[in-house]
């Protein structure tokens, strides 16, 4: 793993060397960050599930101003604390130990860009955009992106957000809802 762009490109992520974990790849990384690159600059980020932070530290990289990093593995807070730390991003981040959906209650402050991937079929794409609706923390033109597998469909319309774009890389299923 690694940072493919911004003023941390090139830097190697840290994660676990077994299949604990499912980081993001570079092509779905970059064809995400494509769809949304309008609104990275000077953005808020929660990258929930974040697993190791790949997905935050390339939004930080790409000139976002912060991100929450959401977690409920202590191994996987190791990591992007650790990925953080390579980045000298500190000041930018947030960590947030816990449940991803109860978590979101802990920001204060509205959220420009949300990236949501749980475990793929776990089911919680749909608890997380009902939460995020609940406690309104979406800013004006935010955007919502959740990677998912391919056999997850997710409806046009949920919780008051819709789906302009769905993009599909193989098995996987970038949805972008506003």
């Amino acid at each position: 793993m690694r940072v493919v762009a911004g003023d941390y490109k090139g830097r190697k992520l840290d994660g676990p060397l077994d299949n604990r974990v499912r980081p993001t790849s570079d092509k779905v990384k970059e064809a995400l960050f494509s769809i949304i690159m309008n609104h990275v600059d000077d953005a808020v980020v929660c990258d929930m599930f974040a697993g190791t932070g790949g997905l935050g530290i390339e939004a930080l990289s790409r000139g976002s101003r912060l991100c929450y990093f959401i977690d409920e593995s202590r191994e996987s807070i190791k990591y992007i604390e650790q990925n953080i730390s390579k980045c000298r991003a500190e000041e930018y981040s947030r960590v947030i130990y816990g449940d991803a959906i109860k978590s979101l209650k802990r920001i204060k402050e509205k959220v420009d860009i949300f990236i949501i991937d749980p475990p793929y079929m776990s089911g919680l794409e749909d608890s997380a955009l009902e939460q995020i609706s609940n406690l309104n923390l979406l800013s004006e033109n935010g955007v919502i992106v959740v990677e998912h597998h391919k056999d997850t469909q997710l409806s046009e319309q949920l919780h008051g957000f819709t789906k302009v774009k769905e993009r599909k890389y193989g098995t996987i299923v970038l949805s972008i809802y506003m």
